[in-house]
């Protein structure tokens, strides 16, 4: 018989119980803030066809596709991202209500090279609003990613905000005026926080030939503030009204207490292909290096692309595989409550079907109970068992416990035992002991 290897494509990974069950309370955490802020859940096929996704991305996203021919023939992909199936959503349903307010938690794939933190296959959680203008809006998925990672115990952290009309602001005063010389800056601007000024000069250099009053305005934009844009820096006219929506958002989060989580950032240049004004990017503070872990931002023109319909949108989605890896790293991982508080023992044959009416009364108090397996095995080995698995509470159900309908309980940590407990009183005691541990 010949073996296979076994290991997985480079870029995936197994989740065993250790990460999984944290990965799973980091999820149901989301799942429940969203639906705190009134998102209803939406789920679509991992699958796409490839006319639906091309092209949402730019170039380089297109490179990204697992895209391939089905046994029918047909031209597919595995889904990018859910902001381009949300799009597609509202173009096949116009019958939703609008605004229409969803979430979506499920995976995506992308052919990128795997790094630290960064997977080809990820969890996305999405919460976006289709059909408002108002920038009340923007506001509602900004306060939704910092009560997301609140509720998640994130020990620090900073979502960065800006807005894409005040880029465009500095293009049109630096003179870039064509969509792909924009493009080319800005993705320069977007390592600033990386590579730092200096590289970002040389790179900018070598695309365009900007003079020194160019580069002068492109530097003071970066490292000043919004004060110090000025007519000399941008556009006003382009700029004024993204200013404007940042110096009101900020407002916003003041009266709510929430202003210490944001920090605009000018170099922020996400999602050249579809962002149209406000943009954010969130980062664990004491990881600096590690990226942005939550981002969105107002994509106004994408829903057109499957409508007549203009549908203003906006929306911002929580990388949870990367925010797990961060956690892990800071290790901070959330109690995932998944290994087994009580440990059921099985004396012998003659009492497995007791043992399991007394696993059965436990749970049902909503305890998580794992009985033993084996059947006569000797105590001492059904006990270490217990500790291995992680129980706090031994349940001994013999033939004795048996014949009175009670059980014996011992407190692994503290060696504490009590005989004889009757079976109805036996989920409180142990409760009580889980709580005082």
């Amino acid at each position: 018989m010949n073996h296979v290897k076994p290991q997985v494509l480079k870029g995936f990974r197994d989740y065993l119980p250790d990460v999984m069950g944290p990965r799973e309370a980091i999820l149901q955490t989301v799942g429940s803030v969203f639906r705190t802020f009134g998102f209803a859940p939406l789920a679509t096929p991992a699958i796409e066809y490839s006319e639906v996704i091309l092209g949402k991305y730019g170039t380089e996203g297109d490179q990204l596709l697992y895209r391939f021919l089905d046994n029918g023939g047909r031209d597919v992909a595995l889904r990018y991202d859910l902001t381009v199936p949300l799009a597609r959503v509202m173009g096949q349903h116009k019958q939703l209500l609008k605004p229409f307010r969803r979430y979506q938690i499920a995976p995506v794939w992308r052919a990128e090279k795997p790094g630290k933190g960064r997977f080809r296959e990820f969890v996305q959680c999405d919460v976006d609003i289709v059909g408002a203008d108002s920038l009340l809006a923007d506001f509602e998925c900004i306060q939704v990613g910092v009560a997301v990672l609140q509720a998640l115990g994130v020990p620090a952290f900073v979502m960065r905000i800006n807005d894409r009309r005040i880029l465009d602001g500095l293009m049109a005063r630096v003179g870039v005026n064509t969509t792909e010389m924009k493009h080319e800056v800005l993705r320069s601007i977007d390592k600033l926080p990386k590579v730092g000024w200096d590289a970002v000069r040389h790179e900018l250099a070598a695309k365009i030939s900007f003079s020194d009053e160019q580069l002068s305005a492109i530097h003071t934009f970066l490292h000043g503030d919004m004060t110090d844009l000025s007519e000399d820096v941008v556009d006003l006219d382009i700029a004024g009204p993204g200013l404007q929506s940042l110096k009101q958002l900020l407002g916003w989060a003041d009266d709510l207490g929430i202003r210490h989580s944001l920090e605009v950032d000018l170099s922020i240049a996400r999602g050249l292909d579809y962002y149209t004004s406000t943009i954010y990017e969130t980062f664990i503070t004491s990881l600096p290096a590690f990226g942005s872990v939550m981002s969105g931002g107002r994509y106004d023109g994408l829903l057109s692309l499957f409508s007549k319909e203009e549908l203003p949108a906006v929306g911002i989605s929580l990388g949870v595989d990367r925010l797990l890896a961060g956690l892990q790293e800071l290790g901070v991982l959330p109690d995932a409550g998944v290994s087994p508080q009580v440990f059921v023992t099985v004396y012998d044959a003659s009492v497995s079907s007791y043992a399991q009416r007394v696993a059965q009364e436990i749970r049902s108090q909503g305890l998580r109970v794992q009985l033993h397996l084996q059947p006569g095995q000797k105590f001492s080995k059904q006990f270490k068992a217990a500790s291995r698995c992680g129980a706090e509470v031994v349940v001994i159900a013999g033939p004795e416990e048996s014949a009175k309908g009670c059980v014996s309980l011992k407190r692994l940590s503290t060696g504490e035992q009590l005989d004889g407990v009757m079976l109805d009183s036996a989920s409180n005691i142990i409760s009580d002991w889980l709580q005082s541990s």
